[in-house]
């Protein structure tokens, strides 16, 4: 069974089922990129008491011949949030305080930024260990979370990487996602996709 905090600040509360860490195994077929096996992932969403959760994720290969072996994927680091417009109660841009006391929101508050879909806009940055960063926008419905990529920022050294779209539910107490890439001249396109048990 979900187990969802009491004690959440309110922007966080429609993000509260992602809560946890999660773990489990998918599947990788992408253009021409030849791999059939499975894939290991582990993601965590936590909080800090801000208005934002925390994310870190990591996804490898085991080696079937040496159980301590394995290939690193991907490793990942970000903060996901509700999109709303900073006000003077807000700190920043860098570390510049806050113009007006800080006031906590309220339910009510957070039910404002509902749109007109229903669900809540959402903003994702995800930095990945190879240096590329991305940020998607999107919306966050009960328990589905659709994002696409507005930016994507990469290192000249890094192979060719152009858009993604994310996709997260939440379907019998297991994180179901799936990962839709453009890269290394292919168009937009399936890529990976896992289901995920919250880790004990």
């Amino acid at each position: 069974m979900l187990e969802i905090p009491t004690d959440l600040p309110a922007e966080i509360v429609p993000l509260s089922w992602l809560l946890g860490v999660w773990e489990g195994t998918g599947v990788i077929d992408y253009g021409d990129h030849a791999y059939t096996g499975e894939f290991t992932h582990r993601v965590s969403f936590s909080h800090d008491g801000g208005d934002y959760l925390n994310y870190s994720a990591e996804a490898w290969i085991d080696d079937p011949a040496d159980p301590d072996k394995r290939t690193r994927l991907v490793a990942e680091l970000g903060f996901w949030r509700l999109a709303r417009t900073a006000t003077d109660a807000d700190a920043g841009p860098g570390l510049l305080p806050p113009l007006a006391p800080v006031v906590a929101r309220t339910a009510d508050d957070i039910e404002a930024l509902r749109n007109a879909d229903g669900g809540f806009d959402l903003e994702v940055v995800l930095v990945h260990a190879d240096g590329v960063s991305e940020l998607y926008l999107g919306q966050i419905k009960g328990p589905r979370i659709d994002i696409a990529t507005d930016a994507v920022v990469r290192p000249a050294g890094a192979k060719a990487y152009a858009a993604a779209t994310r996709m997260y539910g939440l379907v019998d107490n297991h994180l179901l996602w799936a990962w839709d890439i453009a890269a290394m001249g292919f168009e937009l396109g399936a890529h990976a996709s896992a289901r995920l048990a919250k880790a004990d």
